[in-house]
């Protein structure tokens, strides 16, 4: 299981929203080897008074944060985040210096979903990549 948080300027975010939740989707599948139906990406649209990033960062800064099973390999996660780096800015042109990405984990007993405890769930894809 995974859950994706974008945040981003609204004015720049909405108008790639779709796109970039492909790209992000595109990259999941490949490194933590998702199923193709499993995605779960919410966006968080801000004001730009609400978006405070550091120097160097344009308007186009994005972070994205994962929230997922712990189990994947550091190799695994450092390919997700490479393929990310360089498929944003291949398919959406926004720089690597305005993209952040963080992977949060949490173990499978302190999820919950389809009604049940994570550690109990039948998952139909693997968390140990």
């Amino acid at each position: 299981m995974a859950q994706v948080k974008i945040f981003g300027i609204k004015e720049n975010l909405n108008p790639i929203k779709q796109q970039l939740s492909d790209v992000i989707h595109e990259c999941v599948v490949e490194a933590l080897k998702f199923p193709q139906d499993k995605r779960a990406h919410r966006f968080f649209p801000l004001d730009k008074e609400n978006m405070i990033y550091p120097s160097g960062r344009t308007d186009a800064y994005t972070i994205i944060e994962f929230t997922m099973i712990t189990g994947r390999t550091t190799e695994t996660k450092k390919m997700l985040i490479r393929l990310l780096f360089d498929r944003i800015q291949e398919k959406l042109g926004i720089t690597y210096q305005d993209i952040e990405i963080c992977i949060y984990e949490s173990p499978a007993c302190n999820w919950g979903f389809r009604g049940q405890h994570g550690d109990e769930v039948m998952l139909n894809y693997k968390i140990d990549v």
